[in-house]
């Protein structure tokens, strides 16, 4: 090795893990793997399987056995003593272990099918989650996201093996920024670079990020690796994308000769100070010297400091574990911006009395979704223009019209009238998807059990979440009985696009007077089984965004209600 390559930092361990195997021996497990259970891998299992094959989780050689997985929950180390703050293991459902023996090979798959790995079983194991969630986030209460995360997993099974690779997921997207530990260290040896500080962006960033960032490199005489972490969406997520776009549209504002972009399989866990010595090691297993902590935007602070978490990783108690990962860390502060000084400072640095400001992600997002600016200070216009492009203002974004209510309440004339209504404005493609139509097209193969009910108010939901995702309008109008299933479909939908609820509350003895198909006589009768209204239960909207009652207005005053609703809530100009 020259000179050059000596002065990178090692990996952790002394050497890169490599778990791929050669040609032939895959194509003989190829051969093999008809015999073999499969388990489809989930997103968090498909970026840790891709670090450990390509040496990111260096020196694990495989997912943990049971007295890895317990001394590293106990006291933050492999079973031979090496320092490892993380467990890393393969769960499976009960179902799968069922299929399982010591000596038995699992298959593990992409969600597409396609084989990435083969595991030959030695050990198998539940393991204790409540133990597992204490550890790692000091709490067992459920509404935790990391707890929660875990307590799903209840009743699953742990594997460990020996593990070989036949592929990384495969990803057809930036095919230049997915580079492994190896090859990113080749990079950085043909540059020249030997002390390097990594900034695991989760967020775009904006001009505080910039100018930390920046600022970091040039206090340290070192390069930059922006190093986004992309573990936890999958590269069919929209989201994804404008992140990236992002990223790319702000490098060619650092030298090019002095910082490189690269993407991170890494899956967050969110567990304090565990988590940041986790990372270290990845990142030093990347050929980073120095890693960045915080930063990221949050709900109501702004820029998330990484001072604490730095002040509680340089505390005594933890020098070994430092020694151990070899990595400097950087705090990210709390950044304000100084109008007197046209720049970002931490807000520690603010001298007395100079006004100093800030925004928060929500406030952003408040101005991209109502189309207002974004100050000059806060962001840079090639960022915010992607930002915008996939955040447009309401009255451009897609829509999900949600009529509910009792058959016979009204709901398909005003949804009807409505579609020509928002025609008549254009802009936008409008689609009705009616409760009748869809059964007909799309679920007929469904009676009207529950079940079957809502199978078909989650299929209408769906096909209006692509709808609202392509930024056009969808006007639904099913019965949609259960409160559960509307939440559901809201959830589905909101991410994507706006969201409108509206509850046709036409009491039963209007819409059973109006019974034009006779459905209600029949439900009377006991012809017709499990009606809405009369032998099912309707549960009534609990926070609809609008509530209209048939009863005694006109289509064409309703739909003005409705009209004047979207129009006030920014959905239409």
């Amino acid at each position: 090795m020259n000179n050059i390559i000596d002065k990178l930092i090692s990996p952790y361990g002394g050497d890169l893990v490599d778990l791929n195997i050669d040609q032939a021996r895959a194509e003989t497990l190829c051969q093999q793997a008809i015999d073999f259970p499969s388990l489809d891998l989930n997103q968090q299992q498909l970026s840790d399987l891709e670090l450990l094959l390509n040496g990111g989780f260096s020196p694990l050689r495989g997912f943990m056995n049971q007295a890895d997985y317990n001394s590293v929950l106990n006291d933050m180390c492999l079973a031979d003593g090496t320092f490892w703050p993380m467990p890393i293991t393969l769960d499976v459902p009960a179902s799968t272990a069922q299929q399982l023996v010591p000596g038995s090979r699992l298959a593990l798959r992409d969600p597409e099918g396609f084989m990435l790995a083969v595991i030959t079983v030695e050990e198998l194991w539940q393991p204790d989650r409540t133990v597992e969630a204490q550890a790692l986030f000091n709490s067992n209460d459920p509404a935790h996201p990391g707890v929660a995360h875990l307590f799903q997993k209840k009743g699953q099974h742990t594997v460990s093996g020996h593990l070989e690779g036949l592929s990384s997921p495969l990803r057809h997207d930036y095919p230049t920024l997915h580079l492994t530990p190896e090859e990113l260290r080749k990079s950085f040896t043909r540059r020249g670079w030997r002390r390097i500080i990594a900034f695991q962006a989760h967020q775009p960033l904006h001009r505080a990020q910039y100018e930390l960032t920046l600022r970091s490199a040039m206090a340290y005489e070192a390069n930059l690796l922006i190093h986004p972490v992309i573990g936890d969406t999958g590269p069919d997520h929209p989201d994804y994308f404008t992140m990236i776009r992002c990223y790319q549209a702000i490098m060619p504002r650092f030298s090019s000769a002095t910082t490189a972009i690269s993407l991170l399989p890494l899956y967050p866990r969110g567990s304090g100070l565990r988590e940041v010595f986790w990372k270290a090691i990845v990142q030093r297993n990347y050929g980073c010297s120095h890693l960045i902590v915080g930063g990221e935007y949050t709900e109501n602070e702004g820029t998330r400091r990484g001072i604490d978490l730095f002040q509680e990783y340089s505390l005594p108690a933890n020098a070994a574990k430092r020694n151990a990962v070899g990595v400097e860390l950087i705090p990210f502060p709390r950044m304000v911006y100084v109008e007197e000084r046209a720049q970002y400072l931490p807000l520690e640095e603010v001298p007395e009395g100079v006004f100093s400001a800030s925004l928060t992600d929500t406030e952003l997002k408040r101005r991209l979704v109502e189309g207002l600016p974004v100050p000059e200070w806060f962001s840079y216009p090639e960022v915010l223009n992607e930002l915008r492009i996939a955040n447009p203002s309401r009255d451009r974004q897609g829509l999900t019209i949600f009529f509910t209510g009792l058959s016979g309440a009204g709901k398909s004339t005003l949804a009807k009238v409505l579609m020509t209504k928002l025609l008549e404005m254009g802009g936008r493609q409008v689609t009705l998807l009616d409760g009748d139509i869809m059964r007909k097209h799309l679920s007929s193969e469904l009676g009207f059990s529950r079940e079957h009910r809502d199978i078909n108010v989650r299929r209408i939901g769906f096909v209006a979440s692509e709808i609202t995702k392509n930024h056009g309008i969808a006007i639904c109008a099913p019965i949609a009985p259960y409160q559960v299933t509307r939440r559901d479909v809201r959830n589905m939908i909101e991410p994507l696009g706006g969201f409108f609820e509206i509850y046709v509350a036409t009491p039963l003895q209007v819409c059973e007077g109006r019974d034009r198909k006779g459905l209600y006589a029949k439900a009377r009768a006991g012809i017709v089984k499990e009606f809405t209204g009369i032998s099912d239960p309707y549960e009534t909207p609990e926070k609809p965004e609008l509530v209209i009652d048939t009863s005694n207005i006109s289509v064409e005053e309703a739909v003005q209600q409705i009209l004047l609703k979207l129009e006030r809530e920014g959905y239409v100009r």
